[in-house]
């Protein structure tokens, strides 16, 4: 499948794709704390971005990575500065994102790690790339400093994240209000004493 023909097809799909050099792949539904989160996100974020020269977006903005052959969803991109999209006039696909979002869930995690942060990589305008747990209060930023990638993490409720390329700090409070952790596992061989 060609750029064009994926474009035609994903612009007349009820289902969002997204597309790896030539390969569509189906977009699975989020968990409740998935949407939480990105609600979230995109509340603080928006809130912290306002009156500067930074847009958001959540979930339905294609970002195009390269010249062909990669198109994606990020659950949150950040533009800042003048915006260049495709020049068919339509503005569903942003060609210079300066901070992308992905909030991990267990069929994903390994990929946004791995290949899709590889292909991300190769976006000349990403200055951050937020990766945001859904099972635990822990957030993951990769920040581009030159040609160098520099990770550094926040965990726990009390925690904040300077996000220096978009010049904003979030409180991980506000990124997990109302999301519901799992318990934490017993460790190996833990026994608990009977009650008396």
């Amino acid at each position: 499948m060609t750029d064009e023909e994926f474009l035609a097809f994903e612009r007349a799909a009820e289902t969002k794709h997204e597309f790896y050099d030539g390969e569509v792949f189906a977009m699975a539904g989020a968990s409740r704390a998935h949407n939480t989160v990105v609600f979230n996100l995109a509340r603080e974020m928006g809130n912290k971005l306002k009156g500067g020269p930074c847009r958001g977006y959540v979930n339905d903005l294609r970002v195009r990575i390269g010249e062909a052959g990669r198109f994606t969803y990020p659950d949150a991109v950040v533009s800042c500065g003048e915006e260049e999209f495709l020049p068919d006039g339509s503005l569903d696909t942003l060609l210079n994102p300066t901070a992308i979002v992905e909030v991990l869930s267990p069929s994903t995690e390994a990929h946004d790690r791995g290949r899709k942060f590889s292909f991300y990589r190769e976006i000349p305008s990403l200055r951050a790339y937020v990766l945001v747990a859904q099972g635990e209060p822990r957030v993951d930023l990769f920040e581009r400093e030159g040609e160098v990638w520099r990770i550094s993490a926040a965990s726990g409720l009390d925690a904040d994240l300077r996000i220096e390329a978009l010049g904003i700090t979030l409180a991980l409070a506000e990124i997990y209000l109302n999301v519901d952790f799992p318990p934490a596992p017993e460790p190996p061989g833990f026994t608990a004493a009977p009650a008396r």
